[in-house]
């Protein structure tokens, strides 16, 4: 539930912030459906087959809609969180760096701070000290 009561600053952020973490999934989304050469590349790199790079890049656009539209932000910011940590696992089956590790961990919580900054039952559940 959006608090009445906030920042206009605050909302602008909160919304900025949704809106380019949204850009950069749905650039991600769209290098899959098209099948680029970086996205199937990348994808088998990492021992996932050619063919499953269409689906990945289906399941992220909605995963992308669903967590860039208002009333389903919620449900989106979870399941790309559950994406975020593919991304983490991945990363250290390979033995990646430290760096690449935590990237996708960097965005998980920005994922999740995008919502808190303006949803007060979320605020709850994190509350900072005042």
């Amino acid at each position: 539930m959006e608090n009445q009561s906030i920042s206009k600053g605050r909302l602008y952020t909160s919304y900025g912030l949704q809106g380019i973490l949204s850009v950069m999934f749905l650039m991600g989304a769209a290098n899959n459906l098209l099948q680029t050469e970086m996205a199937v590349k990348g994808a088998t790199d990492f021992g996932y087959p050619e063919s499953s790079v269409l689906y990945l890049g289906i399941i992220l656009l909605v995963f992308v809609l669903l967590f860039a539209y208002p009333k389903t932000s919620i449900l989106g910011a979870s399941l790309l969180t559950a994406w975020m940590g593919g991304a983490v696992a991945t990363h250290v089956i390979h033995k990646d760096s430290l760096g690449m590790i935590s990237a996708p961990i960097v965005f998980g919580i920005l994922i999740w701070v995008s919502i808190w900054l303006r949803d007060d039952q979320l605020q709850g559940l994190f509350p900072t000290k005042k």
